[in-house]
């Protein structure tokens, strides 16, 4: 049985380049022959303002996977029981695939990480697409075509059941086939060794907006807090040109990572703070409402839109102030959020037992 890995384009600043060497070694020791299929490396190498791939180069480099895998079965290399793993779901190489295989007579298993569609209203999809048909049924034709479909949270699942499938609740699909939807962490066992080096760093009155700068983000709330609590440092990373060091050199030395978000189904940069002792600040919805403990979550109201946050502004001021004020009082409640975020979200060993 061979491992046809179809990767993501690794983008430097993001989690994607360390998906490059990890997944394949992480299967490698785990024992599978696993073979990699990449797209070209002279793609566009910045992001589209605001999203998390740049849109033309993305289709570039899954065009040349398509090619790739297409010429596999040409060539007689793909045989009957081999699995196919998608790091990413949204990817028309999935049809092309099912097309041959099933066409073809090669039964294969065809496995896929979701991160977004247009079944989240706050995605790029779900903003500037939304329910067009094209996309909705693109989106249900790759579920369809996908044996085991893969989620990092039951918030992410419930969400697309309700949105795209027109479900209320996913245990009544899930009962039926219940590998068919697999909620587990994404592979990301190196974190913790990657920012070893900076844990233990000198703490400062820092306050980090670690994520993208995007509407669903809900930056101006943070830029307004700057100016409310001038008493401490506010940075939004891609406010600046940082490397991964320089990035990971601030979550080092700040005491928290603040969160507005009105799209999150996982998380990554609130798990890298809470690896090296900053703080999370979270609203009490969407993933974090299952990822967060307690101590970490505030009302989801207090940043519903920008006029929300107006209103309860003086609270959460308040919270800020005590977060960085009696940092050590909360390092016992971040113990015990790092050791659930390593174990349930960013570990996966759930993914590993379908393949």
């Amino acid at each position: 049985m061979k491992i046809f890995l179809v990767d993501l384009e690794a983008v430097e600043t993001r989690y994607t380049g360390e998906w490059k060497t990890h997944l394949p070694a992480l299967l490698r020791k785990k024992g599978y022959d696993v073979h990699v299929i990449e797209g070209p490396t002279d793609i566009p190498p910045a992001t589209t303002p605001g999203a998390f791939l740049n849109f033309g180069g993305t289709n570039i480099y899954k065009a040349s996977q398509v090619e790739k895998i297409s010429r596999l079965f040409t060539a007689g290399d793909v045989a009957s029981g081999d699995h196919f793993v998608f790091t990413d779901a949204w990817h028309p190489g999935i049809i092309n695939l099912r097309y041959m295989a099933d066409l073809l007579g090669i039964p294969v298993k065809i496995h896929a990480l979701w991160h977004a569609g247009s079944y989240d209203p706050q995605d790029f999809l779900g903003r500037i697409i939304g329910d067009a048909p094209w996309v909705r049924h693109s989106e249900k034709a790759f579920y369809h075509a996908i044996d085991h479909n893969y989620f990092a949270t039951e918030f992410h699942i419930e969400m697309f059941f309700q949105n795209l499938l027109e479900y209320e609740n996913s245990d009544v699909v899930r009962q039926f086939a219940p590998d068919k939807v697999v909620r587990t962490g994404w592979p990301m066992e190196y974190m913790e060794d990657a920012l070893v080096m900076y844990k233990n760093m000198p703490k400062e009155d820092l306050v980090l907006f670690p994520h993208r700068i995007a509407p669903e983000k809900q930056v101006d709330i943070f830029r307004d807090l700057k100016q409310q609590l001038p008493q401490y440092e506010f940075v939004v990373c891609q406010d600046q040109q940082l490397t991964k060091n320089e990035y990971h050199n601030l979550l080092g030395r700040a005491k928290l990572v603040f969160s507005a978000n009105l799209q999150e189904t996982l998380g990554i940069s609130w798990y890298e703070g809470a690896l090296v002792g900053a703080i999370p600040m979270v609203p009490d919805r969407l993933s974090y409402t299952e990822m967060a403990v307690d101590d970490f979550k505030y009302p989801s109201t207090w940043t519903a839109n920008f006029r929300s946050y107006d209103k309860h502004q003086k609270l959460i001021c308040a919270k800020i102030e005590d977060y960085i004020e009696n940092y050590e009082k909360f390092l016992p409640s971040l113990n015990k959020q790092v050791d659930i975020l390593k174990t349930e979200y960013f570990s996966c060993d759930n993914l590993l037992k379908n393949l």
